[in-house]
């Protein structure tokens, strides 16, 4: 399935505390997050297997980084796709925040 000609289309869906990644209204994935007082702590993304090797993580998550930095917040990459996005994503270095042992150890509380 090709997106060249599809409808693409990334929202916060925050009631899930998830970005969703839409192709022609078919949600194709997601990356999940928990806000952790000024920190989005993003821990999880997914594409489905029908929509691989389409660029839809890398869109996902840009416009998802985008949006925390609309929202003044900072964002704290455990999730690994997020973590390898930022190495060659510099752009925004400047509202990232380490993986620290307390943001783990938070995040796990958070997640049982």
């Amino acid at each position: 399935m090709s997106t060249s000609s599809s409808s693409v289309v990334v929202e916060n869906a925050a009631e899930r505390q998830r970005y969703e990644i839409h192709v022609d209204g078919e949600l194709a994935g997601f990356t999940e997050y928990r806000d952790r007082d000024a920190q989005r702590v993003f821990f999880h993304t997914e594409i489905d297997d029908a929509y691989a090797g389409q660029g839809l993580a890398g869109r996902l998550v840009e416009e998802a980084l985008t949006d925390v930095r609309a929202k003044g917040l900072r964002l704290v990459p455990v999730c690994p796709y997020v973590a390898k996005f930022l190495v060659k994503h510099q752009e925004f270095a400047d509202i990232t925040d380490p993986v620290t042992p307390e943001v783990s150890e938070w995040l796990r509380a958070h997640l049982r």
